[in-house]
């Protein structure tokens, strides 16, 4: 247990950490592991407990789950899938595109990254709903909030997922098996699926988002392209003075969207991730810059597909489903006695299938760093360590005592409601996989206090991280969809709101039935 002086400096720490990431000056990962390098330096963590993180089997994973989405997007298998289900009937509504297009998508991102499944997405249903007559806005706002929901069925469906269940690891306790979420996420998969075919359209914005068709070209060389900066574009928080676009992208910026506005006076203002630039290119740029990491997306109305054989479709999906298959039956008794000694979870899966997919050619395994989100593993190595500090320094305890307080004294219930919320409440403003850490050391110690099994709180925490929907800056699909939909902050209060309702309320029903105080 840590003394009084340590608690303040690990609170300070904290709001000193949620300013910095609410301002946005920096890097995510940076900004979290700054503050671990001040809890180590107050001797709060060793550098042993700060290098844990990087080391832990849900870190690992995570990224190792970057380069299999990369093989299955590479092989267009997503693409070839949804255009199958995108008739081109002009008697279309935006009730049936959501009921062919939804389930689907969330289903798909039960086993995917979420952004390259939204990344992929987004043209096609693009220029569908431009030769359909149907208004883009109405589509991408769900197509986010789709794949976030399915993300909350299985254990990789989002990172912050792995990272509590490596987290309960580290303490000792059983993690999570590849579907048990599931129990309560595939319920509000559903409910939020049937809320958003039957409700959703009327709270978006009817207007069309503005596209390169608005800003017509000089000659017939040019082409308008949609550019989404990503956190590897090596001019982010540099000025457009500062930072020569045109130099180094042979490309002309005509205007940058951000927050649902379009900026004014660009030449003032500085670059920023999850930016919008609408660029005046040759014809040469998406396929120089197609594969890039600095983009999160681009897109010029017509669909990029990058040059793959068919045989490598169909073995991109086979080994995602040995991958799904064996992460599934890989801990039953049959198959420790097949490989006895050797622990086939989801780590060691996705291990084999990532190597399988570098040796056949299904990512270019020679530029493999490029298409790991390096940003996101030190987010989440560095969170780790925060957690450690919380509980180190007795914040944690301290926190707990209060919520066991503040929800009555009497019920679990009350605690798990209230460390819904703030979960909740947390992931909106800054990072999900941040705000899982952080809630997983205070939930471990209010079960300890009350005496009661803690994996209700766990998957409490896992459901509250994930269910960004009432703000575009606590889940990166968010923030693509807005500047590409050019969307207002309050647009995802409108469609989102109810869906956090939901899920809250389904959460606090079912937990309790499959999971045990």
């Amino acid at each position: 247990m840590g003394s009084d002086a340590e608690i303040w400096i690990v609170l300070t720490g904290l709001c000193l950490m949620v300013g910095l990431l609410i301002a946005d000056r920096l890097r995510p990962g940076l900004v979290l592991f700054s503050i671990v390098v001040l809890f180590m330096c107050a001797g709060i963590v060793t550098p042993e407990e700060v290098l844990a993180g990087f080391g832990n089997k849900g870190v690992i994973t995570v990224a190792l789950l970057f380069l299999v989405s990369e093989g299955v997007r590479r092989s267009d298998a997503l693409g070839h899938l949804v255009e199958r289900l995108l008739p081109e009937k002009k008697s279309m509504t935006i009730r049936r595109g959501y009921a062919r297009i939804l389930p689907t998508i969330a289903s798909v991102s039960a086993f995917l990254n979420n952004t390259p499944v939204v990344v992929v997405f987004i043209p096609i249903i693009k220029q569908w709903a431009s030769r359909t007559g149907l208004p883009l806005r109405k589509f991408l706002i769900p197509l986010s909030y789709a794949a976030i929901l399915g993300g909350m069925c299985t254990l990789i469906g989002t990172s912050t997922n792995l990272v509590v269940h490596g987290m309960m690891l580290e303490a000792g306790l059983e993690g999570f098996t590849m579907f048990e979420l599931g129990k309560v996420g595939i319920f509000i998969a559903i409910a939020g699926t049937l809320y958003m075919i039957f409700f959703a359209a009327k709270r978006l914005p009817d207007e069309n988002a503005p596209n390169g068709e608005e800003h017509p070209a000089r000659n017939e060389e040019s082409r308008i392209v949609e550019a989404v900066l990503g956190p590897r574009f090596p001019g982010i928080n540099r000025s457009f003075e500062e930072f020569d676009f045109r130099t180094h992208y042979g490309a002309e910026i005509r205007e940058i969207r951000r927050g649902g506005v379009v900026l004014p006076d660009p030449e003032r203002q500085s670059f920023r991730e999850g930016d919008t630039l609408v660029l005046d290119t040759d014809g040469t740029f998406i396929r120089t810059w197609g594969d890039s990491s600095v983009f999160l997306l681009l897109s010029n109305g017509k669909e990029y597909k990058p040059l793959c054989p068919p045989w490598k479709k169909w073995l991109a999906l086979a080994l995602l489903t040995l991958m799904i298959a064996g992460a599934t039956f890989g801990s039953l008794p049959f198959m420790q006695q097949l490989l006895p000694g050797t622990r086939m979870d989801m780590f060691f899966w996705v291990a084999v299938v990532t190597v399988l997919m570098a040796c056949f050619g299904i990512f270019p395994a020679k530029k493999y760093t490029k298409f790991i989100s390096w940003d996101i593993l030190v987010t989440i190595a560095s969170a780790l360590a925060i957690s450690r500090a919380m509980t180190n320094s007795g914040l944690a305890d301290l926190i707990a005592g209060h919520l066991i307080t503040l929800s009555g004294n009497v019920s679990p219930w009350g605690v798990l409601a209230v460390l819904y919320i703030t979960t909740n409440l947390i992931t909106e403003l800054i990072t999900n996989n941040a705000a899982a850490a952080f809630a997983f050391p205070i939930a471990l110690s209010a079960a300890e206090q009350l005496g009661v099994n803690p994996m209700p709180f766990f998957v409490a925490i896992c459901i509250a991280a994930s269910a960004s929907f009432s703000s575009p800056i606590g889940y990166q699909t968010n923030m693509i969809v807005q500047g590409i939909g050019n969307y207002r902050f309050r647009d995802f209060v409108q469609a989102g709101l109810p869906l956090n309702l939901i899920a809250f309320t389904l959460t606090m029903a079912l937990i309790p039935l499959f999971w045990q105080f």
